[in-house]
């Protein structure tokens, strides 16, 4: 058996980034080991056990270039839900801005939202 552990997402800063979605959006900080160059930071949506998220601050241009854009301008990061209303009120009235209305489709309901640093993602509750 495998199963997807983690995921990094390049940021510019960890502790803003960890303010965001550990503060904001509730999420779990599961790990922020100093590792004396760089940290290993490591969070987690609520309620999860698994496939969690690994922040990683840019340190070369190069990577500071794919902020906000690591995945070419395409949603690419997928926050699934058991309750699409509860977690889409709960993110408006936290700020979060959503690029459309929640939308019906043949897998379920999804609407496109960013984080702070332009990262695009689907809340989505499956079928």
């Amino acid at each position: 058996m495998q199963s997807l552990h983690a995921f990094t997402l390049v940021v510019a800063d960890y502790d803003a980034a960890i303010d965001f979605y550990c503060g904001t959006l509730g999420w779990q900080l599961a790990e922020d080991l100093d590792q004396g160059h760089k940290r290993w930071v490591r969070i987690l949506p609520p309620g999860a056990s698994e496939g969690s998220l690994v922040l990683a601050q840019a340190s070369s241009d190069a990577q500071r270039r794919i902020i906000g854009n690591q995945f070419g301008g395409r949603v690419g990061l997928f926050l699934a839900t058991d309750d699409f209303a509860r977690d889409h009120a709960t993110m408006l009235a936290a700020g979060v801005t959503f690029d459309e209305a929640p939308r019906h489709e043949l897998y379920g309901i999804v609407a496109v939202w960013r984080d702070p640093f332009g990262n695009r993602w689907d809340l989505l509750q499956l079928a």
